[in-house]
This record gives C-alpha cells, sequence and structure tokens, in this order.
C-alpha cells in the first residue's frame, strides 16, 4: 500500500497519525484519478428499522460518513422499509439519533426504501415487458425444493415462460389487493442453472397485505431487498455501495438487475463486518434478550447497541478511534473486546475528571483527630490537562475507605491498611492502624486510626515513606449512590459464531451486573448531570445513569482502568 497523504482523523475521526489507505479507499482514489462518476463519490449507510443499531452499525457508520468526508463527497441515510411487519417508527428515530451522536449527519438527504417504491415497481414492470420476469404461483417451500443446491442446477418453475402479457396483467392485479398473501411472487428470469445460488430466478415481489410505517395502506405488495438496493443506489447518485462481506455473492445480482435496466451503475464493494470478542450482534437475538426481560432494554450498558454503551459512558470519539483502529479488511477476524475498552479509556483519561468514590465501604474511625473539625483539602481534577484545576474535598475524623484496602493478616506485597500499618490517604495524611471492630461473625466492621497531622497533602516532613495510598471520603460528607458494575454479556469468547439451533442463552454471564446499593463518593458530585463522566480513582471511569433521582444518583460503571478479564478468566480455568 501506498503511505496516506492525509491524517487518519480525517477519515472517521481516529488519532491522527498518518497511516495506509485501506482498500476501499485505494478503490476510491483510483477511481477520482480516472475521473470516473465525473469525479464524485457519494455513499450511504442504508440501516432497515426493525432493530436498534449495534457496534457493527457504527463501524458501518464511521466507514460510509468517513469516505465522505475524506474525499468531500457526500453519504446518504436511507431506510431500507420493505418490511412493514417487523419496522417501527422507534427504530427510525434511534438510529438517526445514532448516526447524529457518533458525529455525523446526513443534511437533506434522508431517503426511505418506501420513497422509491413506485420507481420500483415501473422498473419490475419493465423487466416484465422485457421477458425478464414472471408471476409464479407456487408455494415459498415449492419454490425452495426447486432451487436446486451447490452441486446440482435448480429446475424450472411450471410458470416460468408464460407470456409476459399475462405476468403484467397477474402483476397490476397484484398490486390492486386482489391475491391473498401467499398465493403468488414476482421472479426474476436469470439462469437456474446458475452456480450462484442468489441468481437462480430470486424473488422480487411478495404480497403483505400489513399497514406499513410511512406508505399505510397504499401497497400490499413489497419488493425484497436484492431487488430494491441496487436500484436505490442508482436513484440515489451512489458511487460506491459498500456492503458487509455477506452480500459478495449477491453482487452478481446487485450488477445484474441494473445491467438489465440499464440504470447508472455504482460499485458495490464488500468489507469485513465487526465481530468482537464476548459479544454478539444478531439484531434477532438482541430482541430476544429484550423481549425475554434478560436485559432491562435495547439500551441496557451490557447489550452491544449503540444506545446501550452511550449509556454505559462510552463517548462518540472513542468509538470512532476504535473503527479506525481496527481498521477495514476483505477477511473476516475476531477483535478482541480489549481494543474497545482501551479506546474508551484513552479517551475518557483526557476528558474526565478524578473524584474518590468508595464501592465497598469500611468505616475508618481516626481517634486523634478532633471532633468537629473538618478540613478542606486540595485535590487534583485531572493530572493529563492543567486546565481541569483543583477541587477542595472535605476530610474528617470518620472516613469510609474499601473494604478491600483492609487485612488482618494480609499477604507479602500488600501494602494497604493492616494493625500496626501506615498509608496515605490520597491528598490528605498518612494513617496508622491502631485497631478494629468485629461483629459476631468476626466480620470487620471498622478500623481504628491515628493520622499524622503533619503529613497534610500526603508527604513526611521526616521523609518516611508508605509504600500505599488508598482512596477515600469524609463519612459526613459523602453521598449515598447506587453503582452498577457491568461486564461482558457472554462468557463465550466467539459468542457470534455459536452453531444456529444451540442454545446460545447459556453462554451468558450470570455475573455481567452486579449492584451494589451503598456507594460513597464525594460530595462534588451532587450536582452532576445525567451523562456526565468521572475517573473514581482506583476504580476505573463511570457515568451518571439515567435511573437518577433527586433522592439519589445511580452510576454505572464505564470500564475499568485496566483489563482484568484475561486474569479472570485464566484464573477461572486453572
Amino acid at each position: 500500500m501506498e503511505p496516506a497523504d492525509r491524517p487518519s482523523e480525517d477519515s472517521a475521526g481516529g488519532s491522527g497519525e498518518a497511516r495506509s489507505l485501506n482498500f476501499i479507499e485505494q478503490i476510491v482514489e483510483r477511481d477520482l484519478a480516472a475521473g470516473k462518476n465525473g469525479g464524485r463519490v457519494h455513499t450511504r449507510f442504508p440501516p432497515e428499522p426493525n432493530g436498534y443499531l449495534h457496534l457493527g452499525h457504527a463501524k458501518s457508520i464511521c466507514l460510509n460518513f468517513g469516505l465522505a468526508l475524506k474525499y468531500g463527497g457526500k453519504c446518504n441515510l436511507r431506510f431500507d422499509d420493505t418490511n412493514p411487519t417487523k419496522e417501527d417508527v422507534e427504530y427510525v428515530d434511534s438510529i438517526k439519533e445514532d448516526v447524529r451522536w457518533l458525529g455525523f449527519d446526513w443534511e437533506d438527504r434522508l431517503f426511505y426504501a418506501s420513497d422509491f417504491f413506485e420507481n420500483l415497481y415501473q422498473f419490475a414492470e419493465k423487466l416484465i415487458q422485457d421477458g425478464k420476469a414472471y408471476i409464479d404461483e407456487q408455494n415459498l417451500e415449492q419454490i425452495r425444493q426447486q432451487r436446486g443446491n451447490l452441486t446440482e442446477p435448480g429446475k424450472n418453475s411450471p410458470h416460468r415462460d408464460r407470456p409476459k402479457e399475462e405476468t403484467l396483467d397477474l402483476f397490476r392485479r397484484m398490486r390492486a389487493g386482489e391475491f391473498p398473501d401467499g398465493k403468488m411472487v414476482l421472479r426474476a428470469k436469470v439462469d437456474m442453472a446458475s452456480p450462484n445460488m442468489n441468481m437462480r430466478d430470486p424473488i422480487l415481489y411478495r404480497i403483505r397485505h400489513a399497514t406499513h410505517h410511512r406508505t399505510g395502506d397504499a401497497w400490499c405488495i413489497y419488493p425484497m431487498y436484492d431487488w430494491t438496493h441496487g436500484q436505490n443506489d442508482s436513484l440515489e447518485g451512489i458511487t460506491h455501495s459498500i456492503c458487509t462481506l455477506e452480500f459478495e455473492n449477491h453482487r452478481p445480482l446487485y450488477d445484474w438487475f441494473i445491467d438489465q435496466l440499464d440504470i447508472h451503475h455504482p460499485q458495490q464493494i464488500e468489507f469485513a463486518r465487526l465481530n468482537l470478542s464476548y459479544t454478539m450482534m444478531s439484531k434477532r437475538k438482541l430482541l430476544e434478550l429484550v423481549e425475554q426481560k434478560m436485559v432491562s432494554g435495547w439500551d441496557d450498558p451490557r447489550m452491544p447497541t449503540i444506545c446501550g454503551i452511550r449509556r454505559r459512558g462510552y463517548t462518540p470519539e472513542s468509538l470512532r478511534a476504535f473503527c479506525e483502529r481496527i481498521g477495514v479488511a476483505k477477511f473476516n477476524s475476531l477483535v478482541d473486546m480489549e481494543w474497545l475498552e482501551q479506546a474508551i479509556r484513552e479517551d475518557l483519561n483526557k476528558r474526565a475528571p478524578r473524584v474518590m468514590g468508595v464501592l465497598k465501604p469500611l468505616k475508618v474511625i481516626i481517634e486523634n483527630y478532633p471532633e468537629g473539625q473538618v478540613d478542606q483539602l486540595e485535590a487534583i481534577n485531572n493530572p493529563e490537562d492543567e486546565s481541569f484545576g483543583t477541587r477542595q474535598v472535605p476530610f474528617s475524623r470518620e472516613i469510609y475507605i474499601e473494604a478491600s484496602d483492609f487485612m488482618l493478616d494480609p499477604p507479602k506485597k500488600y501494602f494497604r491498611l493492616a494493625p500496626g500499618r501506615e498509608v496515605r490517604l490520597r491528598y490528605a495524611y498518612f494513617i496508622k492502624c491502631t485497631g478494629y471492630e468485629q461483629n459476631a461473625a468476626g466480620e470487620i466492621t471498622a478500623v481504628k486510626a491515628e493520622y499524622d497531622p503533619a503529613t497534610r497533602g500526603g508527604n513526611a516532613p521526616d521523609g518516611r515513606k508508605v509504600q500505599g495510598t488508598i482512596h477515600w471520603v469524609s463519612a459526613q460528607h459523602a453521598l449515598d449512590v447506587e453503582v452498577r458494575l457491568y461486564d461482558r454479556l457472554f462468557m463465550l469468547e466467539n459468542a457470534g459464531d455459536i452453531p444456529e439451533g444451540e442454545d446460545w442463552k447459556k453462554y451468558i454471564n450470570p455475573n455481567s451486573l452486579e449492584v451494589l446499593p451503598a456507594c460513597k463518593v464525594e460530595p462534588v458530585l451532587a450536582t452532576s448531570a445525567v451523562g456526565a463522566k468521572y475517573q473514581f480513582e482506583r476504580n476505573g471511569y463511570f457515568c451518571i445513569d439515567r435511573d437518577s433521582t433527586a433522592e439519589k444518583l445511580v452510576i454505572n460503571r464505564t470500564v475499568t482502568l485496566k483489563d482484568t478479564w484475561a486474569k479472570v478468566q485464566s484464573k477461572g480455568d486453572k
């Protein structure tokens, strides 16, 4: 590959580092150099409005809109609304929101396949008049049986050679609503012996008496995707029709239709879809999770939907950077979830203010600290960016620390609090454990300690060192919050490749959600808006959830500070 002469951020909001052109960009640049399409670049993103968009769609959005941005072209948003029984305005609205959230704008180029229903119908009549299409009155099972297989050719329908005048009459009567669902279909007359199964007289129209979300009851026949796809591309002036690899075998049919109609011919180009570890991106199965209430909805933060990861705290910048980093290839592969998680860590490391939050609180009583006294200590909001400034953190006689930051009998290399040990409280003082309290079950209920007032700010004037630094919050000033810890929804690394018929639900991670109802955080979070993002020091990145109320904040963990999944998995395997 030749090196790109543009920074990668021009393509899809990436890191800004120069990179090689991907194979689609190479095709586009060759076309531009040859003056093809009059020097135009025009792409489209064509989702079906039958579910919420997922991360795989995000890759396609970034690719299609990114190419248009990079080459000064245009990108349409077009809804493939050809199946009225599965589509809904709710999905249309959610798709628009997701595309905008990712940072892209289709401007005045919003289209629907239904905008072109009359054009498609007229194209179909032309095929009939040219002897290239016929009405088949067999049922779908009969048609399926006659298609043959990869080693045997198909058999012609008994209706294949019916006069075109009769086919045209039946097709018009189909449109008029004279026939019930399933009575007949319109098929293209291509080649029943073709080694490509898609070319064996594909169905163009089926009868479906169903109300469409845009056209109402104006139509009772609806076009199939293979028939709609290329003609819509042509009518919209698309130059590069970018699809995922499963449409590669459909390309000859895409080309055949356009050639028969002698209309503008876009170039279909296929790329590898996104396969992400521990994730499943089948809309049908995601819908099942929602309908069976195995998740709280399409925007459950465990879902691989764009609205789900948005609610979890991911940023559009991080998702665009992820799509840029994984690149565009012609061969399917499995992308490690860590690539996605690292993208959000890198982004939030720059933009998220730091606070202290204690997830599993254990009270510490500092017995030599004056009762009623409150110190205001200065804390850095983001060491990566001085413009974030500092904040004042209250300190009092009783504080909360993480329960895991105290042990009665610690192992080697445990540098946190234990009987007789001294640690540094972040931004505060050195404290030394002088005792503890237990309940009847032997559980630690409180730790007693003494502080060294000379170590304010976390440094000892006598030069003594401590190896452990822990976070804390003042018990008197802490906010009570609910924290939701999310983990990967599936335990199987390649969850997207579970064979059809196998019980895929057995691979759902039973520990994908842990709710901590009584966490303690700094009072600065009291005025946080929904969607506000923070780094809880030592605990990860967190986001204020929409379930928050005036009485109580609900906070989602977006991602841990480092990847712990591999370690957890390896321990579990032993």
